[in-house]
């Protein structure tokens, strides 16, 4: 529960725990019936200045000289608290989990992310910059805290390791699972839940230890990325193959330059251009993309295909490019412009 809630709820209780000791204190010390001693306690908190029912005891007295300086204490906190929802965002926060709820619940084919740590807000981004549906997972408040106030992000706080938090996600909806906690147990656990909640779902999943690939693999997971292998051996290659990796580092947006590589599916294309070959429609004159693979499904990958290759049902286009050849060649060639925002 976020710290923000906790305090609201703390400050009334105290409020209604401030009133039933005023209560109690009325009834035993002056006698009053509940309905006056409720009354007198309402009044004293809210200082509006009534006079008392009858002459106070020395006891009484006492009682409410006690009671008013404990009051000043609770109303100094409640109206902090109130403050903060109206002036720091806590009021704001509570309706765009509203909203966001709201969104959630109508949410079909999106991906769920477990975790937003270092691997998981770099998902988020590339989900993002390419218009896909996601939902956030994340139980760390100091993480929670962190993530970025603009509506963009849909947040569940919560452990991905209960089953309600992940139907919370819509998890029988989803397409995808991405599974980036730290811990390699946890990311087992959520992909043996995944799949057992909804058999299709495109389980990736985050490993830490090379030993729990296989598990991850047996838990359902389709596919399994080793983070620190994958670094250390990207180091090493940029002093054995420099300018190979930095060819990759710039398709894979790592370095600023205008490069982009996207993937076109068969049913992107615009109609009239079905069932042509590469040569007939002549993508690299008119729009300047190059066109490096072709996949034709169970076939597997065609690396720089000829111009005699032919875009039928089942392909996949590679397309290389910098910005303006992109865009060109979604108005020539798609039925949509390519949902891309990455500055150039």
């Amino acid at each position: 529960m976020p710290a923000g809630i906790r305090k609201l709820i703390l400050a009334i209780l105290l409020m209604l725990l401030s009133i039933t000791l005023g209560s109690v204190g009325f009834h035993i010390i002056e006698k009053y019936t509940w309905v006056d001693s409720i009354f007198m306690a309402v009044i004293t908190i809210s200082t509006v200045g009534y006079a008392t029912l009858d002459p106070l005891e020395p006891a009484g007295k006492i009682f409410v000289s006690l009671y008013i300086i404990l009051n000043l204490v609770i109303f100094a906190f409640v109206i902090s608290v109130i403050t903060s929802y109206l002036f720091e965002g806590g009021l704001r926060n509570i309706f765009r989990k509203f909203i966001i709820d709201r969104k959630v619940s109508k949410m079909k084919n999106h991906v769920i992310v477990c975790g937003y740590g270092r691997n998981g807000s770099k998902a988020c981004e590339e989900l993002h910059l390419n218009g896909k549906d996601f939902i956030v997972i994340e139980s760390d408040e100091s993480i929670i805290d962190s993530i970025p106030d603009d509506g963009t992000i849909h947040l569940i706080p919560g452990d991905a390791t209960d089953d309600e938090v992940l139907k919370l996600a819509r998890i029988e909806h989803a397409d995808y699972i991405i599974l980036t906690l730290p811990r390699d147990s946890d990311n087992v656990f959520i992909a043996l839940t995944a799949r057992e909640m909804n058999p299709d779902i495109h389980v990736i999943a985050r490993a830490s230890d090379l030993r729990s690939e296989k598990k991850l693999f047996r838990a359902g997971a389709h596919n399994v990325i080793l983070p620190d292998v994958l670094g250390g051996l990207h180091m090493s290659q940029i002093i054995t193959k420099p300018y190979v990796i930095e060819y990759l580092d710039l398709l894979n947006g790592v370095t600023t330059h205008d490069l982009h590589l996207e993937e076109i599916t068969f049913i992107d294309i615009k109609s009239k251009f079905h069932n042509k070959t590469i040569g007939d429609l002549d993508i690299r004159k008119k729009s300047g993309v190059s066109i490096i693979g072709v996949k034709r499904g169970e076939m597997g990958f065609s690396f720089n295909p000829g111009p005699d290759t032919i875009i039928n049902q089942n392909a996949i286009l590679i397309v290389l490019g910098n910005k303006n050849q992109i865009e060109k060649f979604s108005d020539l060639y798609l039925i949509n412009q390519i949902k891309k925002t990455r500055d150039s």
